[in-house]
């Protein structure tokens, strides 16, 4: 189990943190050509060397990189980038890396897009089934050879069309095209990797995880209030007992605890990408924000306005 490492300093690290509201904010911030409004393709190889950022992604985005900076931080934790991989963000999630001063110089690409360009199409529907864009994923996307190339041709393509092109809905279509391609090469890279994990030990956290993510993704809190043990075993076919003693012979902890790491970790999540109190709590479903704010204190050792420096 990779255990979430809390950001330090989080006062300075707030003002640090690079606003990613559009493609573009981080085409200017890393000196790259701006080619659309709503999407974005870098190719660092042709770029000179980069400062790292602390990115609150407001749009998609994938980067495919020869070589990743270490510590990069992805939510409330570190991710483990592998060589010639893919690392997957989605809207209100926050990663990357301070600027320490640094010059990096990378390999690899970045492809940006905003949720406009995907406003009413079929692709639009099918991003909920690409898990890789969750905040469980504490690995990179492992690309084979043939799957870079053919990624890589692909950006290659979107990149010529928006530099020849003015901007119409039979360009968006054509982007849409390739976008959709890519996203499945990352999605069998994806399977492949869940399937070699999942004849690990951690079998059981990786399949509880998703049940989690997938209980506020279907807005099942504001019916039923936070996820319960008993829900979590009743899904996974587990006695509670049972269950619980599962979850502690892979953690050390309890599976209530593994809960309430959960939920803060979002809470935290959604303080940072300007929710308040009252409404994080309403998101997260609880009944009163008193309650909130106890256990987010409990927990986190500071109450929620604190945390947020205010």
């Amino acid at each position: 189990m990779v255990i979430p490492k809390e950001m330090p300093n989080f006062d300075a690290v707030m003002k640090k943190i690079l606003k990613v509201d559009t493609p573009n904010v981080f085409a200017r911030q890393v000196l790259a050509p701006e080619l659309h409004p709503l999407v974005s393709i870098i190719h660092f190889d042709e770029l000179p060397p980069i400062h790292s950022s602390l990115n609150n992604y407001g749009v998609y985005g994938l980067f495919i990189q020869k070589e990743f900076p270490k510590n990069l931080s992805y939510g409330m934790k570190t991710i483990q980038a592998s060589d010639a991989s893919v690392i997957a963000v989605a809207p209100g999630q926050i990663g990357g890396m301070e600027d320490t001063g640094e010059e990096l110089r990378l390999s690899g690409w970045v492809l940006l897009w905003s949720p406009d360009l995907l406003h009413g199409t079929e692709l639009e529907a099918k991003m909920g089934s690409y898990q890789y864009f969750s905040y469980f994923a504490t690995e990179s996307l492992l690309l084979e050879p043939a799957e870079w190339d053919s990624i890589e041709r692909l950006l290659t393509l979107m990149r010529e069309e928006l530099q020849g092109h003015a901007d119409s809905p039979a360009l968006r279509d054509i982007l849409l095209g390739y976008l959709h391609l890519i996203l499945e090469y990352c999605q069998r890279s994806y399977l492949r990797q869940l399937s070699q994990e999942d004849r690990g030990g951690d079998d059981l956290l990786k399949r509880m995880h998703r049940l989690l993510e997938q209980y506020f993704l279907e807005g099942k809190q504001y019916d039923n209030g936070l996820p319960s043990v008993r829900y979590l075993a009743t899904e996974l076919a587990y006695s509670p007992h049972y269950f619980g003693d599962l979850v502690h012979q892979a953690t050390g902890g309890t599976a209530i605890n593994y809960i309430h790491t959960f939920i803060l970790n979002k809470a935290k999540s959604l303080l940072m990408n300007g929710y308040n109190v009252s409404e994080t709590a309403h998101l997260l479903g609880f009944d009163y924000s008193q309650h909130f704010t106890r256990l987010f204190k409990r927990l986190a050792g500071v109450s929620p306005t604190d945390f947020l420096g205010k």
